[in-house]
């Protein structure tokens, strides 16, 4: 069944292990992105669990804003990330939809403050 506010073609999300690897949890970037969700028990090693909670956070929380741009249609989602040590936080994850592409890919990533 399809809910109101869905990422179009949800099913078929993209999500790059270089995204995870080189940025989200890249060892350079320890006070940033990487910080964070390493301190929740994602690792490198083990970056398809990260993967696997981003199409998991997708799949469960509706899309909170959708923004044009030259690039394409940009879809936030903000709502729980289920985590290795069980603390699940609230993110914001952003998908693109590349202008003549069908399948959105993950772009970022971030702690939602609150």
């Amino acid at each position: 069944m399809r809910r109101m506010n869905e990422l179009p073609n949800f099913e078929a999300i993209q999500i790059d292990k270089a995204k995870i690897t080189e940025y989200l949890l890249s060892s350079t970037n320890q006070e940033g992105k990487a910080g964070f969700f390493t301190r929740f028990g994602f690792s490198v090693a083990e970056w398809e669990m990260l993967a696997e909670a981003m199409r998991h956070q997708l799949a469960n929380h509706e899309v909170t804003q959708v923004i044009q741009n030259r690039h394409g249609t940009k879809f936030l989602i903000e709502g729980v990330l289920t985590t290795p040590d069980g603390r699940n936080p609230v993110v914001r994850s952003v998908w693109l939809i590349e202008t003549g592409k069908q399948v959105a890919r993950l772009i970022t990533a971030y702690p939602v403050k609150g």
